[in-house]
């Protein structure tokens, strides 16, 4: 599968939330310092890598519904395209609830740069939401990949924008996103020098990595594009 850079930038436009961004929220891993002083103590690389972010870490986002309507504005686009959308989006229906956005409708939707295909996805995931037709309650009690399963059979929902589900509301520790650019990108420039990475080269380096993946995977992204402030 051909990896865009397209999804590295919808990476990093969701694991970059700083304060001052709207959506920033104080969800943040209760395993991150123990997973960081591990992946140092077993990995050269993190362990050059970690200490130049200090205490940054990744911030989630505890609504479960924004967090895949910001994944499906991401999708495919660049991180400041995506960000443009999103905050036009976040300006006609500030509460985001699915019924706001059911009730703003395709076309207002449209006005805020989203693609025709976008809009439906996004109407679709709404109404998922409203009817019920997902679990959402019970997601945090349910393993990655059954979270997956039921999370792919929504449209416009991938497996990639599924992982970045579990990575970003449910803070599971031990994602490793192959779909991802960025990750893949993290792993060549800093394991292999910038030569190009498999996906298996990609599961032997994250081999190391469990049960911290996701952190490990954070790390690499912001090796790519560092946060600020």
């Amino acid at each position: 599968m051909a990896l865009s850079k397209d999804l590295m930038g919808a990476a990093s436009s969701l694991s970059g939330d700083q304060p001052g961004n709207p959506d920033a929220q104080p969800w943040l891993p209760p395993y991150w310092a123990e997973a960081k002083a591990e992946l140092m103590r077993r990995d050269r690389i993190m362990n050059k890598l970690i200490p130049q972010f200090g205490d940054l870490q990744l911030h989630g986002h505890p609504d479960p519904f924004t967090t895949l309507a910001r994944s499906i504005v991401g999708q495919q686009v660049t991180a400041k395209a995506a960000e443009l959308a999103w905050q036009k989006l976040r300006t006609l229906c500030p509460k985001m609830t699915p019924a706001q956005v059911i009730k703003a409708g395709a076309g207002e939707l449209s006005g805020c740069g989203l693609s025709k295909r976008k809009t439906e996805y996004i109407l679709d995931l709404a109404d998922h939401f409203k009817a019920k037709r997902v679990h959402a309650d019970q997601w945090s009690e349910m393993d990655d990949e059954a979270v997956i399963a039921e999370l792919v059979r929504i449209r416009g929902i991938t497996r990639w924008t599924a992982e970045m589900f579990l990575i970003f509301n449910l803070l599971r520790p031990n994602v490793l996103p192959l779909d991802d650019a960025g990750l893949i990108q993290g792993i060549s420039q800093n394991y292999f020098s910038g030569e190009p990475v498999s996906r298996s080269d990609a599961r032997e380096v994250a081999a190391n990595w469990e049960p911290w993946r996701t952190v490990a995977t954070w790390y690499l992204w912001r090796s790519l594009d560092p946060i600020t402030g």
